[in-house]
């Protein structure tokens, strides 16, 4: 699951006039979740805790934007791997734009990829999931990057509030030492790891110091209140 554009912007939970109503809920393998509708925002919830809402979205696009700048100069259609579908920002930002190659979305949860196929998310990703260069796989992202053997030029995960603020403990392990060299194993020679969060980690831009990655840095998007989100970025040296 996708963490949110705007996890650290709160007006939503304050304004009294705007109660949610819940769309749909659903039981699975790793908890409840919830969608629901505040006022013209859709939100998911995951056990109780708000993850993530479409009143912005501007650090999810630069979660794409930003790796795809930090490819290496003339590489074509370079294949991104997005991990966590969330509200669908990050794929429909990644398929508006034709530079990519081959799109694919890691997404767990089978209500989160339902209520983009058939609920109202369709409206952001409608036309991403149409696009012949999008692939959906419904499954962990931790598994898939330790038995996958497909590698991507960019990967652009988005499924936690950080790596210091998991939605489930299992999810600790993608930011652990054996966790960042799956994620380099994966990646080409020169591919880029892009990781959303929160809050600033520089524990974390030295752990994929540690890792081996070279070029590790963070972007920030200023936010309406609190810490500014951050998209960290590392390279896989050729």
């Amino acid at each position: 699951m996708s963490a949110p554009a705007s996890a650290t912007t709160t007006d939503h939970l304050h304004d009294p006039a705007a109660e949610p109503v819940t769309l749909d809920r659903r039981d699975g393998p790793y908890g409840e979740v919830v969608l629901r509708r505040r006022g013209t925002r859709l939100e998911i919830i995951a056990n109780g805790c708000f993850l993530m809402d479409t009143s912005d979205g501007r650090s999810e696009r630069l979660l794409i934007d930003a790796a795809r700048d930090a490819l290496p100069a003339g590489r074509e259609a370079p294949d991104v791997l997005v991990g966590g579908l969330g509200v669908g920002f990050s794929l429909a930002h990644a398929a508006a734009d034709a530079r990519w190659g081959r799109i694919a979305v890691v997404e767990r949860e089978e209500a989160v990829i339902d209520w983009h196929r058939e609920g109202p998310f369709g409206a952001i990703s409608g036309a991403a999931l149409r696009d012949a260069r999008t692939v959906i796989l419904h499954t962990d992202l931790v598994e898939y990057l330790r038995t996958t053997t497909d590698r991507y030029d960019a990967l652009c995960l988005d499924i936690d509030n950080g790596p210091e603020w998991t939605v489930t403990e299992d999810n600790g392990n993608l930011y652990s030492a054996a966790g960042l060299a799956m994620c380099r194993d994966r990646l080409k020679p020169g591919g880029v790891l892009a990781v959303w969060s929160a809050n600033p980690s520089p524990a974390f831009g030295e752990a994929l110091r540690n890792a081996g990655f070279t070029g590790v840095r963070a972007e920030e998007v200023p936010v309406a209140r609190g810490v500014p989100d951050v998209v960290h970025l590392a390279v896989r040296t050729a």
